[in-house]
């Protein structure tokens, strides 16, 4: 598997850990997942590869989680992903993924995990 970044270029995290992948001298594919968002089975495989839930990957800052209701614990993890799918500015930047794993690499230092 080619290693590839679920990237925001506005989000310093995300560049940093782009620019990290790049010292380490590998060339990700870069998806600027706001532009090109992934459909909830991307999600899915994503959360499945890294172990997390819907709730770890949702970015919890910004007006959309607040205007939505998200903090609500009576949404189910499928309603979450459906929520990440239509509104892609809730996923929590940047993930990677690559042979050894998938990791949602905040703090930036989780990304080592997986190279």
């Amino acid at each position: 598997m080619k290693a590839t970044i679920w990237h925001n270029p506005n989000c310093s995290t995300s560049r940093k850990v782009l620019d990290l992948l790049r010292q380490r001298g590998i060339a990700p594919e870069i998806v600027d997942y706001l532009k090109t968002p992934p459909d909830a089975a991307a999600i899915r495989t994503v959360l499945a590869e890294a172990g997390l839930s819907a709730r770890d990957l949702m970015r919890r800052k910004g007006e959309t989680y607040e205007a939505l209701g998200l903090a609500d614990p009576k949404w189910s993890e499928a309603e979450l992903v459906a929520a990440m799918a239509a509104h892609p500015v809730l996923i929590e930047r940047p993930v990677v993924r690559t042979a050894k794993g998938t990791r949602l690499c905040r703090p930036v230092e989780r990304v080592e995990e997986i190279l």
